[in-house]
């Protein structure tokens, strides 16, 4: 089955992967400045701030104090998103340099997204004991070092060791990022700051592809990475002098059992997502990752239960709206989360699109997101989470399932339009169950939880490509129809499969809704967001 769903041309699989990357910095987003009539002393620009302060530390960032914060932060989004994108492209021009096949240069990619499994869940608690400051300075120089250490790469597994050093300063730039803004940023400002730091972000999946392939056509795929250094290096030395440093006061002893336990579960997880999705593992390796992934997983949610300080604390799913935000998060990305895998694939394989074309179809969809976040705000000040949720949540699943209506008759600008529509719907999508998770914290669970959402993230948007690669191939078969058999196979019997996977994981967004249904109303949310 995994066989079958594997795209014919390989040009399938970057505009895949270009997409999904552009889903992932999706993932995040009231940037009010503050009121100015209680003037505080400042204090030494380079003086921690301890948690224990929360009521007073905003007012320690003046307007332009915020200002320069949130560049920084998105600076840093705009080259983990651009990274990933331009890498893409450059996959088979270095496979040729390298004499490897397409296939194995997959490593370099994957090698880059366990040890970012791996390493997010330690990010909340590193920020806490050595200052939001000084791991976010880190994660930035290591990226960049490790984006100098790829472009010197002289064998494919030179470049595989050097994606995974350069992996460890990626699992904590955008989750320290993030949170140093969460931190920063009183609650009633928090939905505006964070659509302010993703905003720029979304530039970088949309002009990858291009500059990569401007890149590899007039230069050497070298520049991939090093044009991630100039980017760090101005980041990098604005960060110590300009930005705050949160950290506890009196942070709890590091879990080093929950975090081997947590982080190597979530290495197999996602190799054994990624083996349905992309590797194109047998059913025996995908289900022996899963099984011993599941397994650690497990046994870490029983350890937590009975050590003092965890990892993750299990408190932190007793504030409903952080629980519905996870849960509806992980089931909304799961639909969510397959449009990069099957959109790409449909265009190419059912309605005959060139990669180009398709790759240039999927822009109003990034650019209606892009567009839609300036509005996400004014809705969720009208409607509340609640009711923004069910029907966003709804709207989500019915137009996924619209899909499956899109066939050789349909006029490009329908398609358009309709690609439009589920950008805007998307961002608001995204916006509203993270918020809803980090705006249900105390402060003191902020690290932790932030931690927490970055691995949902993480893990399930390979759940949405499994998902929608496993719903496929059963549709394949179900239909008598090889994705592999592009040649003889009727186009109707083509699309009858991809309609059928669409109505398919519509159907698992529209059943998302109800978990919303315990989504906190607007009074309880006023008193988490006043708890300032």
């Amino acid at each position: 089955m995994c066989e079958s769903i594997r795209p014919s041309k390989r040009p399938i699989i970057v505009t895949a992967a270009f997409s999904r990357r552009f889903y992932a910095s999706c993932s995040t987003t009231d940037f009010q400045y503050e009121n100015r009539t209680t003037r505080k002393t400042v204090p030494a620009r380079n003086e921690p701030m301890e948690t224990d302060t929360a009521p007073t530390r905003k007012e320690r960032l003046g307007p332009k104090g915020r200002s320069t914060l949130v560049w920084l932060v998105a600076a840093a989004y705009f080259m983990d998103m651009l990274d990933g994108t331009i890498l893409n492209t450059a996959i088979p021009t270095m496979a040729r340099d390298f004499g490897q096949s397409p296939v194995r240069m997959q490593s370099v990619i994957i090698a880059y997204m366990l040890t970012v499994a791996l390493l997010i869940p330690i990010s909340g608690w590193l920020s806490d004991r050595f200052g939001t400051r000084r791991i976010f300075f880190s994660s930035i120089i290591l990226f960049c070092a490790g984006s100098l250490l790829c472009a010197a790469s002289t064998s494919l597994e030179m470049l595989v060791a050097s994606r995974i050093f350069q992996g460890i300063g990626g699992s904590m730039m955008v989750p320290v990022g993030r949170l140093i803004v969460v931190k920063a940023f009183p609650r009633r400002e928090l939905v505006r700051a964070l659509n302010f730091v993703v905003l720029p972000a979304l530039i970088g999946p949309l002009i990858g592809p291009t500059v990569g392939g401007v890149i590899v056509t007039f230069t050497s795929w070298h520049w991939i990475f090093l044009i991630n250094i100039p980017v760090g290096l101005l980041v990098g030395l604005a960060i110590l002098p300009l930005l705050p440093d949160f950290r506890e006061k009196n942070p709890p002893p590091f879990d080093w059992w929950g975090a081997v336990l947590f982080g190597l579960s979530m290495v197999f997880i996602s190799f054994a997502l990624e083996g349905i999705g992309e590797l194109h593992l047998s059913r025996e390796m995908v289900s022996a990752f899963l099984g011993i992934g599941l397994l650690l997983f497990l046994t870490y949610w029983i350890h937590a239960f009975r050590v003092a300080n965890p990892l993750f604390r299990p408190t932190l799913f007793r504030h409903r709206g952080f629980l519905v935000g996870i849960l509806g998060g992980i089931f909304a990305r799961l639909a969510n989360g397959s449009i990069p895998f099957l959109m790409p694939l449909m265009f190419q394989v059912a309605l005959g699109f060139s990669p180009i074309k398709s790759g240039l179809t999927l822009v109003p969809l990034f650019l209606a997101s892009f567009i839609g976040k300036s509005a996400v705000e004014r809705i969720l000040a009208r409607l509340g989470y609640k009711r923004l949720l069910l029907f966003n949540t709804l709207s989500l699943g019915v137009l996924i399932m619209s899909f499956s209506t899109i066939d050789e008759h349909t006029s490009y600008p329908v398609l358009l339009a309709h690609l439009a529509m589920l950008g805007v719907v998307n961002t608001m999508q995204f916006t509203a169950m993270n918020t809803l998770a980090l705006l249900s914290l105390p402060r003191e669970e902020e690290s932790s939880g932030n931690s927490m959402l970055s691995v949902v993230i993480q893990v399930s948007l390979s759940m949405g490509i499994a998902c929608a690669a496993a719903i496929l191939g059963v549709y394949e078969n179900i239909f008598g129809v090889s994705l592999h058999g592009i040649s003889v196979a009727p186009q109707s019997d083509i699309l009858r499969v991809f309609h059928a996977a669409f109505s398919t994981i519509g159907l698992i967004g529209v059943l998302a809704t109800s978990i919303f249904l315990w989504t906190p109303r607007s009074a309880e949310m006023r008193k988490q967001i006043d708890r300032d």
